[in-house]
């Protein structure tokens, strides 16, 4: 009776919450008990983070729909994680019925259990020895935080799952797969997993790459016969964050290596953490196993935020800043701007710039005056207008452009060319390849993501990038 009263309950949950929520967190949890003369259900969840997430947000779902399927009124859900189990239930567990803000006898998140650094277990090909990478190759960026980062209906459960990973590294979610469009927050909590984990376990080795560069340093590596380094490198590490992941699609030896070093670092329960554009079973050009070890976790989205959740990240980002936004700015600045938190940021800074350069306080007329007649002008860009204003600073034409040639200098111009047709004229990755030599929309996103993180590191290069924009528009 108790697996197909579970059944029907998943398949309820299905209809009412989606099948996300069932896969994401109902299939991992099983009916253990019911008792008619107590009135209670007992449930078992897999690991804390999935009892306390349930708690916090399905169980009034859960108990409405197991009392029907039962033909009781409201039963009591007693709902334990596996490590519970083994304490006497009716004691260490929480009654939803009786006191739902109990904790759960010191089993809660924020424990620093389990999670110990020691060498990752040695590998076939040689006996692996600890080094300082934790030191020297983290690429950790310490601006970013969970504290700093805007929680809203969009992005809850990446962030929930994120934060549990950095407070029990290896224990909770192995791997974490968090998928969602660019610039809506991805790498910024792959950096907050690795600064919260830094900070807590001082000897541990963490490592954040971009699969760009994972790319380029296996290459590397073949060229100049350093593949032991480079596997070395990455199979010293105790938590692996990987942005970007769909970028290693069709390239088939940098799979193979990126497969072992996976095999290796799970084994070893390591922490491993992806960001990827979609989700595993939509990356084409991924190899099946790859494929499938990517999904052996939890795969978490990122949405575009709510127009409420884009005002949130408006008036925290101005309050960094020290310039307080009035409601009808922030409302005006989130409703103008549609796509993604970067260029939100963007239009933010735009305002606050144009305020500070003319001294005027930031007002609503203001913010209509630089972001409509922003608008405006770019609907008089083309891509003819923005490479002409390209050329003007960097000496290729459209020939070299479109053509094959991969040199350095040559693929900077190209990438910049990118970033800039995607943010001032908002076309189609698709449209931008098609026009700069029939380069798929992989490649664009690729190089328009290469720009932004230059801008980032390099404040002289965003001020150039101001001037050709100017000169452009």
């Amino acid at each position: 009776m108790i697996p197909n009263i579970w059944d029907d309950f998943l398949a309820i949950i299905k209809e009412e919450a989606g099948s996300s929520v069932v896969e994401t967190w109902f299939k991992a949890v099983s009916l253990r008990k019911w008792d008619p003369e107590e009135n209670t259900v007992y449930l078992e969840a897999p690991n804390p983070f999935v009892r306390d997430w349930i708690k916090s947000n399905y169980m009034q779902l859960v108990q409405i729909h197991i009392g029907r399927l039962l033909h009781v009124s409201m039963p009591t859900i007693v709902l334990v994680d596996t490590k519970e189990k083994n304490d006497d239930v009716h004691h260490g567990s929480e009654s939803f019925s009786q006191e739902k803000n109990n904790d759960s006898n010191g089993n809660k998140i924020g424990a620093d259990s389990s999670f110990t650094v020691v060498p990752a277990t040695p590998c076939p090909q040689g006996k692996l020895i600890r080094s300082a990478y934790s030191k020297t190759m983290s690429n950790i960026n310490p601006s970013y935080a969970f504290d700093s980062f805007i929680v809203g209906p969009n992005n809850s459960l990446a962030f929930a799952a994120a934060h549990a990973v950095a407070e029990n590294p290896g224990v909770v979610y192995n791997p974490l797969f968090i998928y969602g469009a660019s610039g809506l927050g991805k790498t910024h909590l792959l950096h907050a997993i690795g600064n919260v984990i830094k900070k807590r376990h001082k000897r541990a080795s963490v490592l954040y790459q971009t699969t760009d560069r994972f790319v380029n340093e296996f290459i590397n590596a073949i060229r100049f016969d350093k593949l032991h380094a480079f596997h070395e490198k990455y199979r010293h590490a105790d938590v692996l964050l990987i942005d970007d992941v769909q970028f290693i699609s069709n390239k088939e030896q940098t799979q193979e290596a990126f497969f072992h070093i996976f095999n290796c670092l799970y084994d070893a329960h390591k922490q491993l953490v992806f960001s990827s554009d979609s989700i595993p079973s939509d990356i084409k050009g991924l190899a099946e196993r790859l494929r499938s070890r990517l999904s052996w976790g939890l795969v978490a989205d990122i949405h575009t935020p709510s127009l409420e959740t884009k005002i949130a990240i408006l008036k925290k980002k101005a309050e960094v800043q020290g310039e307080p936004l009035s409601d009808d700015v922030a409302q005006f600045i989130a409703s103008h701007v549609i796509s993604n938190i970067r260029e939100l940021e963007g239009a933010l800074i735009r305002v606050m710039a144009f305020a500070l350069l003319t001294k005027q306080p930031v007002s609503l007329s203001l913010a209509k005056r630089v972001l409509v007649r922003a608008g405006e002008n770019r609907r008089n860009v083309d891509f003819i207008k923005i490479v002409r204003g390209v050329t003007k600073y960097y000496s290729y034409n459209l020939e070299q452009i479109r053509s094959k040639n991969r040199s350095k200098n040559l693929a900077f111009s190209r990438h910049l060319l990118m970033f800039l047709m995607k943010k001032l004229t908002g076309k189609s990755l698709r449209d931008i390849g098609s026009f700069l030599g029939g380069r798929d929309h992989s490649t664009v996103l690729n190089g328009i993501t290469k720009i932004e993180d230059y801008i980032e590191q390099n404040p002289a290069f965003r001020e150039k990038i101001r001037r050709i924009e100017s000169d452009i528009l």
